[in-house]
C-alpha cells in the first residue's frame, strides 16, 4: 500500500474513532429514559457491526486484488529474460 493510502486508512481510523467516542458520549449526557437509551445503543451497535462488515469485506476485497495483481507481476518477471550489470 503506498504511503497515501496508508495515510487515507489513518485518517478514516481516526474520523470513526471520533465518531464513536463522539456518539457514546452523546449518549452518557443525553436526556433520555434508560430503556430509550438503551434502544438507541443497541440500535448505534447493530448499525456500527453492519458497517464494520462492509469495511471488512471491502479490505478483503481490496487484499485480494493486491494479491492478485502482486502474482501477476511476479509471472511477467519470471517469462522475461531478465538482464543484471555484472
Amino acid at each position: 500500500m503506498s504511503t497515501h493510502g496508508q495515510q487515507a486508512v489513518k485518517v478514516a481510523a481516526l474520523v470513526a474513532g471520533g465518531a464513536v467516542i463522539g456518539a457514546g458520549l452523546g449518549l452518557l449526557f443525553a436526556p433520555k429514559s434508560g430503556g430509550e437509551t438503551r434502544r438507541a445503543v443497541r440500535h448505534f451497535a447493530k448499525r456500527a457491526q453492519i458497517h464494520a462488515t462492509r469495511f471488512g469485506r471491502g479490505v478483503k476485497a481490496g487484499m485480494e486484488q493486491a494479491v492478485h495483481s502482486g502474482k501477476s507481476l511476479v509471472a511477467k518477471r519470471e517469462g522475461r529474460r531478465v538482464i543484471e550489470a555484472a
